[in-house]
């Protein structure tokens, strides 16, 4: 097979996707309480896409719902390349797949995760 081409997503650090619905909500806190032991990991994760705007600024996430599926929380992506909203992006609540390497950035005085160089797969 010619995987030549294909990005390095066969190395993947926390793969949410394979995980029961219990340990994804809280692998997911973990991340939101202890971030630093999850900076620059390859995180892949699934759920429906999520995009809200604030401030100007448009923000596209992939929710987690917890297990008994009353809570969800968003792990912001930003997909590696140019895409342009709406077009390249799936639907509202549609179910995706997102790998990317975790990150965090400051925007005010609130902490927020993002998924970086992000790819839909």
């Amino acid at each position: 097979s010619n995987t030549a081409d294909a990005p390095k997503t066969d190395v993947v650090d926390v793969d949410l996707t394979t995980m029961s619905s219990t340990m994804v909500y809280s692998e997911v806190l973990n991340m939101q309480q202890a971030p630093e032991q999850y900076l620059g990991k390859t995180v892949k994760m699934k759920g429906p896409f999520n995009v809200s705007e604030m401030g100007g600024n448009r923000y596209f996430a992939c929710l987690i719902k917890d297990a008994t599926a009353c809570c969800s929380t968003g792990i912001e992506f930003e997909l590696a390349g140019s895409y342009s909203y709406p077009d390249d992006y799936p639907k509202k609540d549609t179910e995706i797949t997102v790998i990317g390497t975790f990150t965090t950035y400051m925007e005010g005085n609130s902490k927020y995760l993002q998924l970086k160089n992000a790819q839909l797969v």
